[in-house]
């Protein structure tokens, strides 16, 4: 009798054991916290809007990790300020990675960009606030993805809409378009693109970048009048955009010259630098503000006054972070959900799975397949009217 009821314990014990094993995903329990490695720009070049993208990333999760995790399970977000240097930037990396994170999330072109090989060989995926198009290169960063539309395809859609304006106000001919961008590899990453577009459809192009460290640009918007541009596409961060426009309103050329702020520089810290300059000035915008309200801005909106704040305070690079952060973890709930091993290459698989993933309106539907890792390739195109960003078109595609 007493040797059955060990065998009865014994089993039992069993059990037991082997349903504490299969709890989470890949046999791991679901106390078990899922680490995630980030870097941001919080004290560099950048952090005018690395700071709100970093605080948009971390809201996210402190959301995410106060309702429960992922399958019961707490994200483990590891990260630090890397001041915008990418030396430092390829240290933090390599640290995190050895602490066994899963995924990371990066932040500039010429970090990310410098990692991607590494990326590829740890196999860890890894969303980045660069749209650099060269990180949708399958063959280089297989394990790079895009929630934003590329640089590249911003400035397209700028051109063409530039074209589409030309022609409406009753112009002959096409016009001339400058670009202006921030001196690094983030603000070179769409000229070549951009330039090919231009030149194809006959569209006179220049582009200039703007120095760092300057206080005025009256040296770079006497070139682009010697040039005769009508249009100006600007591709830097907000407060040298903010500069930039004062300086033109200054020399009597906002109206003459029609300005288009590419992401990183059309938001609320422009408003707030540029006061009535920016007024009438165009963006390309992958993200929606703010100030056009939209259902996938609640979840945020309601975790911020929760803490004494709102999404209108922190504004567009928060729900841009946000966002970046809901559609990793998705990838992350869709690999645990297989079954499989959570590992980096799992995700990946799990992340190529998402077809016309929802963001609430943020964004247009994000797709990635084993093909593509350009999540989306559409946007609106804004305006600052009455000092606010207001949609003036619906979705428009780069080709």
């Amino acid at each position: 009798m007493r040797s059955k009821w060990s065998i009865l314990f014994a089993l039992i014990v069993a059990v037991a054991l082997l349903l504490s094993a299969c709890g989470g995903g890949g046999g791991a329990k679901k106390s078990e916290s899922i680490k995630v490695g980030a870097i941001f720009d919080l004290t560099g070049p950048t952090s005018d809007v690395g700071t709100p993208y970093a605080e948009g990333v971390r809201g996210y999760v402190d959301w995410l990790n106060n309702n429960g995790g992922v399958d019961g399970r707490k994200i483990d977000l590891e990260w630090a300020d890397y001041a915008y240097k990418v030396d430092q930037a390829e240290q933090l990396y390599s640290q995190y990675v050895n602490d066994g994170v899963v995924a990371f999330m990066g932040w500039g072109t010429g970090d990310t960009e410098a990692l991607r090989s590494k990326i590829a060989a740890d196999k860890i995926p890894f969303m980045s606030a660069s749209y650099s198009a060269n990180l949708t290169d399958m063959q280089k960063a297989p394990y790079n993805f895009l929630i934003g539309v590329t640089y590249s395809d911003q400035a397209i859609i700028a051109i063409q809409f530039a074209m589409q304006d030309w022609a409406k106000s009753g112009h002959d001919g096409k016009p001339k378009v400058a670009l202006i961008h921030h001196d690094s590899p983030f603000g070179e990453s769409p000229v070549a693109d951009a330039k090919a577009f231009a030149d194809a459809n006959g569209v006179g192009f220049m582009h200039i970048a703007m120095p760092k460290g300057a206080t005025d640009y009256v040296a770079e918007l006497a070139q682009i009048q010697q040039f005769g541009a009508n249009y100006v596409i600007v591709h830097t961060v907000s407060s040298p955009a903010a500069v930039l426009l004062k300086d033109a309103k200054n020399q009597g050329l906002l109206g003459k010259i029609k300005f288009i702020n590419m992401n990183w520089c059309a938001d609320g810290i422009l408003l707030k630098l540029a006061g009535d300059a920016a007024e009438g000035v165009y963006g390309t915008i992958p993200f929606t503000p703010p100030s056009n309200p939209v259902p996938g801005h609640k979840q945020a909106d309601e975790w911020l006054k929760a803490h004494g704040s709102s999404l209108s305070e922190k504004g567009v690079h928060y729900i841009q972070g946000w966002w970046t952060m809901a559609v990793m973890t998705e990838g992350i709930k869709r690999a645990l959900a297989s079954g499989k091993p959570l590992t980096g290459e799992n995700i990946k698989a799990a992340l190529e799975t998402i077809k016309d993933f929802d963001t609430g309106g943020v964004t247009a539907p994000i797709t990635f397949t084993p093909q593509s890792h350009r999540g989306s390739t559409a946007l609106r195109i804004y305006q600052v009217q009455n000092g606010q960003w207001k949609a003036v078109t619906d979705y428009i595609s780069a080709p």
